[in-house]
């Protein structure tokens, strides 16, 4: 997992819980990097689990439910740094279409071995979207929190609603409707 997900991270956590919590799960966790990280680095995935399990225990607040705040930062973080990737569309349903075809050839190049997951689109509408993601990582709910960042962002209202396609959540569908 690229480096930039554990920063921005660990920039969440700090923000939202002081940075006496950033250290209380680096300590908690077996980390092979020690909790020191670049944003152009990789790391393994099982470090990430660490952490955010660590910060919902010491929270009290769901896994899910941390994925969609740090979902809100990490979009801020993307959009300030690369803005030219978003600001050409004009609807956030073209900008979701684009993920594959557009955001991660670009992703791509600025990191060449991001393991990326991938969104491919079921069905379009002018007001209704079905896109299944897929990812060995499992983090539907960051993606989804993600979608959300997006519709706030062409300040469009939507609901998203999402099927688990196997028990793991490394393939789901999700459900996006403009309101």
């Amino acid at each position: 997992m690229k480096g930039i997900i554990f920063t921005e991270f660990l920039e969440f956590v700090e923000d939202k819980y002081g940075l006496i919590m950033v250290n209380k799960i680096i300590g908690q966790s077996n980390l092979a990097s020690n909790g020191i990280y670049t944003a152009v680095g990789t790391y393994d995935f099982s470090e990430m689990l660490q952490l955010i399990s660590h910060l919902s225990h010491n929270t009290d607040i769901n896994v899910d439910d941390l994925l969609m705040a740090y979902a809100e930062h990490l979009f801020a973080v993307l959009i300030k740094s690369y803005p030219d990737l978003v600001y050409h569309y004009d609807d956030p349903m073209d900008l979701l279409v684009s993920v594959e075809n557009h955001i991660h050839v670009e992703v791509q190049k600025i990191y060449p071995d991001a393991q990326l997951p991938t969104f491919d689109l079921e069905e379009r509408t002018d007001n209704k979207m079905v896109m299944v993601y897929k990812s060995h990582r499992a983090l539907y709910t960051l993606g989804k929190g993600l979608i959300l960042e997006i519709f706030k962002l062409f300040k469009v209202p939507a609901s998203i609603e999402f099927e688990k396609l196997n028990e793991e959540g490394t393939e789901v569908r999700f459900f996006i409707n403009k309101l």
